[in-house]
């Protein structure tokens, strides 16, 4: 299941990716072929996620609902329960996060060794993750748009898989950590490179607005058998940057949590960005960075391709 934020009519609706990539509006199945009413849980993706078993059981029936014969499904994109792509604008799966959204910083070796290299200092892995946020007001969904800030020339894209929490817990261990999982996105971490040098950590180089584009969906973590074995993408202008593997993450995702989790409270909605593979710009001989009119993809095998443009301020 890919759920998905969509605005239509100037209002923000949760769906659910449909046939020949139609959206189900799970309020208007629910409420007039399921007859299930309005449950609060419907309202946003944040409720969805916090809503638990009950959200999961009506999206699953509407799911199946709308898997029905190619005349129902005539009359559900009649009755506007199932919009065609171009009905409906796809935005961050969760537009207004409750919580700064975790990053990872240098958790892929290769990616280590390249800035370590571009910079001309000794090559260390990190003994422990490496953590920082990014703000709500720097999340941007799929077709968004970059501003490429005056505060800035060194523009640089890093690809991710992010992770969303689905269970509250504290002090998770490994063990137990895909039981707190809800799903999957992809997220790209746009940084400023010449601001994550200057201001001596990479909270403001990496949190300006529009600087963290998630989507285009959250794919759930049932379907994803494998969330260490999945090929990351960056294209910049179509052209491959980066090539990589969550394989290749120094620390996977249930070490990831268990370590976040300890002695701080994970939420229903949390999201956690889990590092980039090699081939950033800044590590380029020569670097390339990005400028306006450039379009980017990030890509996250088995989930989706998010693709954002690079905008004049």
């Amino acid at each position: 299941m890919r759920f998905v934020t969509f605005s239509r009519k100037n209002q923000q609706r949760l769906g659910l990716m449909g046939p020949q990539e139609h959206i189900i509006d799970l309020i208007e199945v629910n409420r007039r072929y399921l007859k299930g009413g309005n449950p609060p849980f419907l309202a946003s993706m944040q409720a969805f996620i916090e809503g638990g078993a009950k959200a999961l059981q009506a999206a699953r029936k509407a799911e199946k609902y709308v898997a029905g014969s190619a005349d129902d499904q005539k009359k559900l994109i009649t009755a506007n329960a199932l919009l065609k792509p171009n009905q409906a604008k796809l935005i961050a799966p969760i537009p207004s996060p409750k919580k700064n959204v975790v990053m990872l910083g240098i958790n892929y070796r290769e990616h280590v060794d390249e800035g370590a290299r571009a910079r001309e200092i000794e090559i260390k892995y990190p003994e422990w993750p490496v953590f920082f946020t990014k703000p709500a007001t720097s999340v941007i969904g799929h077709f968004g748009k970059v501003v490429n800030h005056k505060v800035t020339s060194k523009l640089d894209w890093e690809v991710e898989l992010a992770v969303v929490i689905g269970k509250r817990g504290r002090d998770i261990t490994k063990e137990k950590a895909y039981d707190h999982v809800f799903g999957y996105t992809v997220c790209l971490d746009m940084t400023a490179r010449e601001l994550q040098r200057q201001h001596g950590q990479w909270f403001k180089g990496k949190s300006l607005d529009t600087f963290c584009p998630m989507g285009p969906w959250i794919l759930h973590k049932s379907a994803l058998s494998d969330p260490q074995q999945v090929r990351l993408i960056c294209r910049v202008n179509g052209e491959v940057m980066q090539d990589g593997n969550t394989r290749d993450m120094i620390f996977d995702i249930p070490t990831i949590i268990e370590s976040l989790s300890a002695g701080i409270t994970l939420e229903p909605g949390d999201m956690i960005s889990t590092g980039t593979p090699s081939g950033v710009g800044f590590a380029r001989v020569p670097p390339v960075y990005l400028k306006p009119g450039d379009k980017v993809e990030g890509e996250v095998e088995g989930i989706g391709v998010l693709e954002v443009k690079i905008v004049a301020p």
